[in-house]
C-alpha cells in the first residue's frame, strides 16, 4: 500500500486516536492525477452532514489542464465511502470538544483509491517542543554510540 499522497504534520501537529479507511468518490481525471502522486492534503478537513461524510479543502490538480472540463473545481467537496456505523461513530467523536477528523494519506488499495481518515487531538505548544528535545537527544545518543 505505497502513499499517494501523505500529510507528514499531521503526525508533528496532532496526538492521533483512531484512524479509518474510506473510499473517495472521485472523477476520473482526478483518478490519473492522484496515481502520478498530485494533490495536496495539507489544509483539508472532514465535515459529517447528514448521514454522509465529505472531505473539504483537498486539492487535486487536473490530470492534462488543457484536456480539463470547464466548471472543473480542484478543491471541490468529495463524498467519502464510509459504513453507516463508522459514520455514526464518527459523529459522535467530531461533537466531543477539542476533537477533529483530517486525512492523513491517500494510498491504492485493490486498485482502487483510499483515504485514511483519523480523529485527532491537536498537540500544545510545549508538547511539539518536547518531542523535539527528545528526537535532539536520541540523535546525540546514537551518534556518540557509532562514534
Amino acid at each position: 500500500m505505497p502513499a499517494l499522497i501523505e500529510n507528514k504534520k499531521v503526525y508533528f501537529n496532532y496526538e492521533i486516536l483512531e484512524t479509518y479507511e474510506a473510499g473517495l468518490s472521485l472523477l476520473g481525471l482526478e483518478v490519473k492525477s492522484l496515481k502520478n502522486k498530485n494533490g495536496n492534503i495539507s489544509g483539508a478537513r472532514v465535515l459529517i452532514r447528514g448521514d454522509e461524510a465529505f472531505i473539504v479543502g483537498m486539492d487535486i490538480p487536473p490530470y492534462q489542464p488543457n484536456n480539463t472540463p470547464e466548471g472543473y473545481e480542484r478543491e471541490r467537496t468529495r463524498k467519502l465511502l464510509l459504513h453507516k456505523k463508522e459514520i455514526a461513530h464518527l459523529t459522535g467523536r467530531a461533537e466531543e470538544r477539542g476533537l477533529t477528523i483530517i486525512p492523513t494519506k491517500v494510498y491504492t488499495s485493490s486498485g482502487r483509491i483510499k483515504i485514511e481518515i483519523a480523529i485527532v487531538r491537536g498537540k500544545k505548544k510545549f508538547e511539539k517542543r518536547d518531542k523535539i528535545k527528545k528526537r535532539d537527544i536520541e540523535r546525540e545518543v546514537g551518534r556518540n554510540l557509532r562514534g
